[in-house]
């Protein structure tokens, strides 16, 4: 049976008190066994202080102040595809505009197709800010920055240590004082107390828990950042963009389960900063674990109304049972069906950092470039979704 829910006024965020301190976190008491993301079956939205060896209170408070901070050389290896992409990008506009040096390094060929889309087309204003853009393969990271030298390397490109060993290695052997490593919310397993907070268990099978280790390992000055979804202008992969593209066209807009599962999508400005407080509190900053999200939760049929709410346009959604589509239940939907929710409470305890995330304002800054660029009039298959609305004998917008 197919559910129909109109746009209503009711609350779409959930936001948690500030959170009392938290200790220093160490990787040595990650408990690494496997299974999935988050459980429903039990969503305790209370906010709990956790130490990174456990969930229970902890109470010593920490008193962080970002110096005024010496200028830095900061290496970015970034990667050339995927959502994270943006993540450097905006890093190092942050970093230029507070005067620090920045050398961006793309993995692959400049002259690729993937350079032509965003945040790569755009480039250029990492140029005309002062900073060096190179690409190359990180299996030759020692030829492709001959002779230069940086205080900070951020990897925002491996997903396992194959693919980070050649950059840690290197930033090891030149001298680099800080490593800094772009990670995934994704490792966490399964909780039956969402949100997932800096500590909880990790699959011990993911490759960023090995990337994670690895670093720990080899450097006196280490920094990981999990990150979920986020918005922002120049990200290449599908967010908002996938419920505009139902909206502007009045088609329903399938979403699995019910609706209400909770997710974190986060403006990609809050992740820039955070990574900033650590280049500039560097030795706060060290040995430690952040989740790099925003701090309020979402639930999916508010991620639709939002985004409706942005385009000033009413909106049909229809929920589904994801099981009658089969194999195309991933591709269906850009958020993973389940409550998937971190919180950012060691950067707030640790960094002094605050969200700046604030969806219903971004999502119309979302939609206004949404529009400019003409995707709302561009030719859209969905296929998927006219299965998905066939299963249910829902119309579909002529």
């Amino acid at each position: 049976m197919a559910t129909l829910c109109s746009s209503s006024p009711s609350s779409l965020l959930f936001t948690t008190l500030s959170p009392p301190s938290l200790p220093s976190l160490s990787l040595s008491s990650l408990s690494l066994s496997s299974t999935s993301s988050i459980s429903s079956s039990s969503i305790s939205l209370s906010h709990r202080s956790l130490s990174f060896s456990s969930r229970r209170p902890s109470y010593s408070a920490f008193a962080v102040k970002a110096s005024a901070a010496e200028k830095k050389k900061v290496l970015i290896v970034n990667t050339n595809s995927g959502g994270h992409a943006v993540i450097g990008f905006y890093f190092a506009k942050e970093l230029l505009s507070s005067g620090h040096q920045v050398t961006v390094l793309t993995v692959g060929d400049e002259g690729s197709d993937k350079m032509k889309k965003p945040p790569f087309s755009r480039f250029s204003e990492i140029v005309e800010g002062g900073g060096k853009t190179v690409w190359g393969d990180v299996n030759a990271i020692g030829t492709v920055l001959e002779g230069l030298t940086f205080d900070v390397v951020l990897d925002n490109n491996g997903k396992d240590l194959d693919a980070v060993k050649p950059v840690a290695d290197w930033a090891k052997s030149s001298g680099a004082e800080q490593f800094l490593f772009i990670s995934s919310a994704g490792i966490y397993k399964t909780t039956e107390e969402p949100p997932h907070v800096e500590g909880d268990a990790v699959k011990a099978d993911a490759g960023h828990v090995g990337v994670e280790k690895y670093i720990s390992e080899i450097f006196g000055n280490w920094t990981t950042f999990r990150p979920q979804y986020m918005i922002g202008s120049g990200n290449n992969k599908d967010c908002e963009e996938w419920f505009f593209d139902r909206i502007v066209r009045g088609r329903p807009v399938p979403i699995p389960g019910s609706g209400m599962q909770l997710t974190n999508i986060s403006h990609v400005r809050d992740l820039s900063s955070m990574l900033t407080k650590a280049v500039e509190n560097p030795s706060a900053a060290s040995g430690k674990i952040f989740n790099c999200v925003g701090d309020r939760a979402v639930t999916l049929d508010g991620m639709a109304k939002l985004c409706a709410k942005a385009a000033g346009l009413p909106v049909e959604i229809v929920h589904y049972d994801p099981k009658s589509i089969g194999s195309d239940a991933k591709k269906a939907f850009p958020f993973r069906n389940m409550h998937f929710y971190a919180e950012p409470r060691a950067a707030k305890d640790i960094l002094g950092w605050k969200s700046s995330t604030n969806l219903p304002e971004d999502l119309k800054e979302r939609y206004e470039e949404y529009v400019k660029i003409g995707r709302d009039k561009k030719d859209i298959k969905f296929d998927i979704d006219d299965k998905i609305l066939e299963s249910l004998k829902a119309p579909v917008a002529a």
